[in-house]
């Protein structure tokens, strides 16, 4: 169970992270602090790193697939957290590389999932589950080399790099797993045709 510390400190860490761009205004607690207005930027390294609101409604780095699939994503993000928070408490796997991973995606899943559900309510402009997910981190060299021909304002957040390091992760286990279930089949395969012989 100790697991589970990981996705909820990135989720803790997302979250400040995000409110502190944003902003929060919390009348009843005497709270107010202005973050930035949606679109607007402020260099933290000239021509390659900006801190830059976007509010998404779309996917991570700021894809936005349509209104369409608006719900289709977050039933997926929904089912998505459920079923890995399912496999950490639930499943007993001693690879602590997968466990990792997966603490990793679940992380950066919940704290998207919280912005679809309720930024809309907290910063009173969309209904429960139709907020849009507040992405900032603006780095501007990916958008010369990487996004440069596709359309879009392409700037993510904490929750995305947790999600991308989790399935980066995971896909590394994966390989190497099938990688070295071939190497040992090799040499079995080499003893058996020797033995045939």
């Amino acid at each position: 169970m100790k697991i589970l510390f990981i996705p909820l400190v990135l989720f803790l860490i997302d979250q400040i992270s995000k409110i502190s761009v944003r902003g929060l205004h919390l009348p009843l607690f005497n709270i107010s602090y202005n973050g930035l207005n949606p679109g607007q930027t402020k260099p933290l390294i000239n021509d390659v790193l900006h801190i830059t609101l976007v509010e998404n409604p779309g996917i991570a780095f700021g894809i936005d697939p349509g209104e369409s699939l608006r719900d289709v994503i977050l039933i997926i993000t929904i089912l998505t957290c459920i079923g890995f928070f399912s496999y950490l408490v639930f499943v007993k796997n001693p690879d602590r590389k997968v466990r990792i991973s997966v603490a990793l995606i679940l992380g950066g899943a919940a704290g998207n999932l919280f912005d679809r559900i309720f930024y809309g309510v907290f910063y009173n402009y969309a209904p429960l589950f139709q907020g849009n997910v507040v992405d900032f981190l603006d780095i501007k060299f990916f958008r010369v080399f990487i996004f440069d021909n596709i359309h879009g304002n392409y700037v993510f957040n904490f929750a995305d790099i947790c999600i991308l390091s989790g399935v980066v992760m995971l896909v590394y286990v994966i390989l190497t797993r099938k990688s070295h279930k071939t190497d040992e089949l090799i040499p079995k395969l080499v003893e058996d045709r020797e033995e045939k012989v």
